[in-house]
């Protein structure tokens, strides 16, 4: 690459990680937003993103148009909403542009979409941009992959009580990853539902639990439970920075690849 800074374009520019990416991409000496888009009818709409965020005003004006935010971008870092982010991908398939995705509550039916545009540009999905989530994903798979399944596996997470979805998408990312070192597919062992007489715990299974209160940024636990011992592996986010910081390294990392879906662990090792 270049020395040139690398454009960036950020739908959700309004929203708590559109802030927070724009005065991340304002520390930056290799990156310059260049784009920044709201909901039609979000009153964010012909502000400067600067002032929105926080900051200086920097003479990018919010707009509506999707498109134009391609256009104008190398990577657009999307942290808005599942329908919002599947525009998104087929914008960056039809465009060739570089996309980063870290919205949560996608689907499978919204999951594939986005790996089909993976066919025509970069596109770099991840239910978590923390690099120390990413670093956790690993070892839990690993773990699982040297314990059979005398060994119960519990998924903790806790969250604001803003957050919309639950399990998080980080808590499934986490529970595919224990359900890749078992060998087995994450639904046909899921179990996140128990109220009532639900009966002994099945072997094998991945349970999950969820908390939501106050203004918690995030926090998982992987439990392999034992006989008479248990291994506890857990992460707790402090700052949504870390999320912000790590889609940004996802994008650089974008930026300079060919067409394909990669996820944060590509990110991490490249």
């Amino acid at each position: 690459m270049s020395n040139a800074r690398v454009k960036i374009g950020i739908p959700g520019a309004s929203g708590r990680m559109g802030g927070m990416l724009i005065s991340e991409i304002a520390a930056a000496e290799d990156l310059q937003l260049v784009a920044a888009t709201e909901r039609s009818d979000s009153p964010a709409i012909g502000e400067d993103a600067g002032l929105v965020a926080g900051l200086r005003k920097n003479g990018v004006i919010i707009g509506d148009d999707s498109k134009t935010l391609f256009e104008k971008s190398d990577v657009v870092i999307d942290f808005s909403s599942p329908a919002a982010s599947c525009v998104h991908a087929d914008l960056a398939a039809e465009t060739g542009i570089a996309l980063v995705v870290g919205t949560t509550g996608l689907t499978p039916e919204y999951e594939a979409i986005l790996e089909k545009a993976g066919q025509m540009a970069a596109l770099v999905y991840c239910a978590n941009t923390s690099v120390g989530v990413t670093l956790l994903g690993q070892i839990v798979e690993q773990v699982a992959a040297q314990l059979n399944d005398d060994w119960d596996i519990e998924i903790v997470e806790a969250h604001h009580h803003h957050k919309v979805d639950a399990p998080s998408g980080t808590a499934l990312a986490l529970g595919k990853a224990a359900a890749r070192g078992r060998g087995v597919e994450l639904e046909a062992v899921a179990d996140m539902a128990r109220k009532g007489q639900t009966g002994a715990r099945k072997q094998g299974d991945i349970g999950f639990a969820v908390m939501r209160g106050g203004d918690v940024t995030g926090e998982h636990s992987v439990i392999f439970f034992g006989q008479s011992e248990r291994v506890e592996i857990s992460h707790k986010a402090n700052d949504r920075a870390i999320f912000a910081r790590g889609a940004l390294r996802a994008a650089r990392f974008a930026a300079s690849k060919k067409p394909g879906f990669y996820t944060m662990a590509d990110v991490l090792n490249s």
